[in-house]
């Protein structure tokens, strides 16, 4: 009976594990006007310490090790289906743009319109009033890349990513403000493993 109840219980586990992304699922970054929403990869708690500065990384809630082989293996995967993003952004915080820069995929730029809206509650209004700005001014034809936090993808695309996850919009053709969610991938570390929420 026990042996049975393990063995179910296996299976089930199988069957809920999440499978590795398919090259599908990624070629909806190829589609012109798609805009790559990443939530920064595994940074363990909430929020930032009191006493944050912006300039001093040491005062801010960092990546993990985890968290830095997901930034890695998101840009092995990107450069794996030939993604080459035509532009990079990130949030000011140290996370966001260890993210950007640890997935080796160009040139990254800080944009402040992107900085964090959980901690920032205050501004997250303002916050994204400037990031749909920059998103409706995006003309590039080639995947522009955003990495920034949770709260302000929930605010711009109405779904909130677990960290490393791409969230993949687009804009709609008759109110560039208002963002379309056409995909979703989760990340995974270098082992595989598909990454945590939180």
């Amino acid at each position: 009976m026990w042996t049975f109840l393990a063995r179910t219980v296996a299976g089930l586990a199988l069957l809920t594990a999440a499978s590795p992304v398919s090259a599908a699922d990624w070629s909806i970054l190829k589609e012109p006007g798609t805009v790559a929403l990443i939530r920064h990869a595994d940074a363990p708690g909430v929020g930032d310490p009191a006493g944050w500065r912006l300039d001093d990384c040491r005062t801010q809630r960092n990546l993990s090790e985890r968290g830095r082989r997901q930034a890695r293996a998101l840009g092995v995967t990107f450069r794996a289906n030939a993604i080459v993003p035509e532009k990079i952004v990130a949030s000011e915080w140290c996370r966001a743009v260890e993210t950007a820069t640890l997935m080796q995929l160009g040139p990254v730029e800080r944009q402040s319109a992107f900085n964090n809206a959980y901690v920032l509650y205050e501004k997250r209004a303002d916050l994204t009033r400037a990031a749909r700005e920059v998103l409706s001014g995006w003309n590039g034809e080639g995947l522009l890349v955003v990495v920034t936090h949770g709260d302000n993808i929930q605010l711009l695309a109405g779904v909130m990513p677990s960290q490393g996850e791409i969230v993949a919009v687009r804009r709609d053709p008759g109110n560039p403000e208002r963002l379309t969610v056409i995909g979703r991938i989760k990340a995974t570390d270098a082992t595989g493993n598909v990454g945590s929420g939180g």
